[in-house]
């Protein structure tokens, strides 16, 4: 009994249901995937943020309440000294990123 070729119509079937199960597997898995590692990364960005600001209110109440230093015409200085420290912590952070970024780069390249 010699081998019977399948009809065009199921050929084509078979071909359409192989094309959708190739696309799902490489672009819908692996964009699910990402799209969990942004939300990730954009909810922790978010909460690190949240406590920089509380953190932030926290000093400045604190230098405003506790100590009597900046009374009068120096009520602004604690202010600017919560916005110094904030700069300075952001710059912290941003060298930190740039160096880690630079490391990784290296070992790519090596």
């Amino acid at each position: 009994m010699p081998d019977r070729q399948k009809p065009i119509p199921q050929l084509a079937t078979e071909l359409w249901d192989l094309v959708v199960l190739y696309f799902k597997q490489e672009t819908v898995v692996p964009l699910q995937s990402l799209g969990r590692y942004i939300a990730l990364g954009v909810l922790g960005s978010f909460l690190m943020g949240l406590g920089a600001v509380f953190c932030a209110v926290a000093a400045l109440r604190a230098l405003q309440v506790i100590t009597d230093a900046f009374e009068g015409d120096w009520t602004w200085v604690p202010y600017l000294i919560v916005l110094v420290g904030l700069l300075v912590g952001a710059a912290i952070i941003w060298k930190a990123l740039s160096v880690a970024k630079a490391r990784a780069f290296s070992r790519g390249a090596a």
